[in-house]
């Protein structure tokens, strides 16, 4: 039985304490944390960690672009987007970091030192307001290629059945958690959607 993964992705709206706050909470049913706060500094990303690793296994933090702020820190990995490094690149540099890509069609699948990739959006998504979403049919297309991929965009605990049947090998959530009046429940609801599924 292959457990899917859950990752949380922040949304750069909230101090990091609150952040800390709710992470504390949820790591322990999550199987990967994307810290995604494109308006900190490098220092600023780098203090970040190192506050949340009092309480946090950096072998659960993953970073959004900032190769350098994730290898200093000593977190699992990086998450880069279009305008990043390229992973074959970064993965030549740096062998022990988990490299994942974000891709937007199956095209862009094709990226050589990536281990993972995070596709979307596959459903109407708050953080991608008017873009129409992709759908499951590209995630069904690129669930055959040899790379584990995590579907984002508009998940929630009810439509998470369909994104696995697609073939992801796990869900990526945002608002779906950090606009809960309750995250520890959010998260909660989605370890149970992706436990039924396994």
């Amino acid at each position: 039985m292959v457990i899917k993964e859950l990752h949380i992705i922040s949304n750069g709206k909230m101090p990091i304490e609150q952040l800390h706050e709710i992470l504390m909470d949820i790591h322990p049913y999550v199987t990967m944390i994307h810290l995604r706060e494109k308006q900190k500094t490098a220092k600023e990303l780098f203090q970040a960690v190192e506050q949340l690793a009092k309480d946090i296994p950096l072998s659960k933090i993953i970073i959004n672009d900032r190769v350098d702020v994730a290898v200093t820190a000593g977190t699992a990995g990086v998450q880069l987007a279009g305008h990043s490094l390229d992973a074959v690149h970064v993965k030549k540099a740096f062998p022990l970091l988990k490299v994942g890509t974000s891709i937007h069609s199956y095209e862009e699948a094709h990226q050589e030192g990536a281990d993972f990739l995070l596709y979307g959006h596959v459903f109407p998504s708050k953080s991608k307001p008017g873009l129409p979403p992709k759908g499951l049919e590209e995630l069904t297309k690129l669930s055959q290629l040899n790379i584990p991929v995590i579907a984002i965009g508009g998940i929630t605990p009810e439509n998470t059945p369909q994104v696995l049947q697609a073939g992801a090998d796990g869900i990526a959530v945002m608002s779906g958690v950090f606009d809960s009046c309750n995250p520890l429940d959010a998260v909660k609801a989605y370890t149970m959607a992706l436990h039924k599924q396994s």
